[in-house]
C-alpha cells in the first residue's frame, strides 16, 4: 500500500490522469467524473478497500506460492495497470511457470501511458521490481 500512496499520491478533486482517465484520491478510477470531490478520509477507506480487492483478484490469478513482498508489489502493479491488464501480461504468464526473474523484469516494460514513457512510470516500476525481489 505504501507504493500506491507513493506514486498515486492523493487527489481530493477529480483529475484526469496522463491516460486520460479521470481519477481521485489515490488513483481511484470507479465511477469517477469530472467535479467529483472527496475528503482525506474518503480517500483513505477508497484505498484499503481497493486494495482489498486487488489483491483478491491477483491472488486469483497467480498459480505460484508468493512472499508478502512479491504479493505487494503485483498488487501496485495492478493497482495502476488494472487487473485485465495483469491478467494477459507476459509478466503473469512467466510468474506461473515459476520464472520469478523473468517476471522480476517484465515490471519494467510497463513504463508508458498514452503510448509515452513517463519517468514516474519508470521509478514506480523499478520500486514494484524492487519489491517484488527483496
Amino acid at each position: 500500500m505504501a507504493l500506491i500512496k507513493q506514486y498515486e499520491g492523493v487527489e481530493l478533486k477529480a483529475y484526469k490522469c496522463p491516460a486520460g482517465v479521470w481519477t481521485i484520491g489515490y488513483g481511484r478510477t470507479t465511477n469517477v467524473k469530472a467535479g467529483d470531490t472527496c475528503t482525506q478520509a474518503q480517500a483513505d477507506a477508497w484505498l484499503i478497500a481497493e486494495y482489498d480487492g486487488f489483491e483478491r483478484n491477483v491472488l486469483g490469478l497467480v498459480k505460484v506460492k508468493l512472499t508478502a513482498n512479491q504479493t505487494g508489489a503485483l498488487v501496485s502493479f495492478a493497482y495502476n495497470v488494472g487487473v485485465g491488464a495483469l491478467r494477459g501480461s507476459t509478466l503473469l504468464r512467466k510468474l506461473n511457470a515459476g520464472d520469478f526473474g523473468g517476471a522480476a523484469e517484465q515490471f519494467l516494460v510497463w513504463n508508458k501511458a498514452g503510448g509515452k514513457v513517463l519517468a514516474g512510470l519508470v521509478k514506480r516500476r523499478a520500486a514494484e521490481r524492487t519489491l517484488f525481489t527483496s
